[in-house]
């Protein structure tokens, strides 16, 4: 008897595994860089949980702005402002009422030095570095949080030659992390995690000197009827994805 039991709920177990991998679908996320490192772990938690499959693609906001204008074939886009959502919804790119904001991001100035950076911020005002880092203004949020900061600060100006400017927040790390810049402004979930920096030295820059970042997630017209998508935005409004994305220094 034991032995039908067993081999009845194997079946079962069967069943069910094959009616997850049925129904399950893939969906393309267009991601912007800052929200990277959070991005790759809600989507290994979304595929464990759900059996989709979320394919991710990292870039500038305004990259991806100009993609999604060329008929790029993305489902979802994470943006890092909510401007840019926003005038895809005005110009009919996205399915009617799924926009918000999935996030509000920090600027941090970091340097992969420990002791460079004071808890103030006061090294801007030295002669200790030839090169500062941010992302292209132009193109991605934080870059243009950046020069806010800056010119708040009264250095923008000062500060101009020494300005190296990457095209996206990611490369604007990259040009700190490798020596090319003693310092930048970068996005604080890039060397945050778990309530503390993860390496080199930092300055969490004040609210009140930058607009506020807000980060809107947006279902595209392409995913309209992809099951994954809804399912995708659905679990990132949910709790476990916002553990996750307030681990890495966001506020919800």
């Amino acid at each position: 008897m034991s032995r039908i039991i067993r081999f009845a709920s194997l079946a079962v177990f069967s069943v069910a595994v094959y009616a997850q991998a049925i129904h399950a679908a893939e969906v393309q996320v267009a991601v912007a860089a800052n929200f990277t490192a959070p991005a790759k772990d809600i989507a290994a938690q979304f595929e464990k949980d759900t059996g989709h499959k979320a394919t991710l693609s990292f870039g500038s906001t305004g990259q991806f702005y100009a993609q999604i204008g060329q008929g790029a074939p993305f489902e979802i886009f994470l943006a890092a402002d909510d401007t840019t959502p926003a005038k895809l919804e005005k110009e009919n790119h996205t399915v009617a009422g799924s926009r918000f904001t999935y996030a509000i991001g920090a600027l941090v100035l970091w340097s992969e030095k420990t002791g460079f950076v004071d808890d103030k911020g006061e090294v801007l005002k030295t002669d200790k570095f030839a090169h500062l880092s941010i992302a292209d203004p132009e193109k991605a949020p934080y870059g243009k949080a950046a020069v806010e900061t800056l010119t708040k600060l009264g250095l923008n100006d000062a500060l101009q030659a020494k300005i190296v400017k990457g095209n996206n927040i990611s490369q604007a790390h990259q040009f700190i992390s490798t020596g090319n810049a003693e310092l930048g402004f970068v996005a604080l979930s890039q060397v945050y995690k778990d309530g503390k920096i993860t390496s080199g030295s930092a300055w969490i820059v004040p609210a009140n000197l930058y607009e506020p970042i807000r980060q809107d997630a947006v279902i595209l017209a392409k995913g309209k009827d992809n099951a994954a998508a809804s399912a995708f935005i659905d679990y990132l409004k949910g709790p476990k994805a916002g553990a996750v994305i307030e681990s890495y220094g966001y506020r919800k």
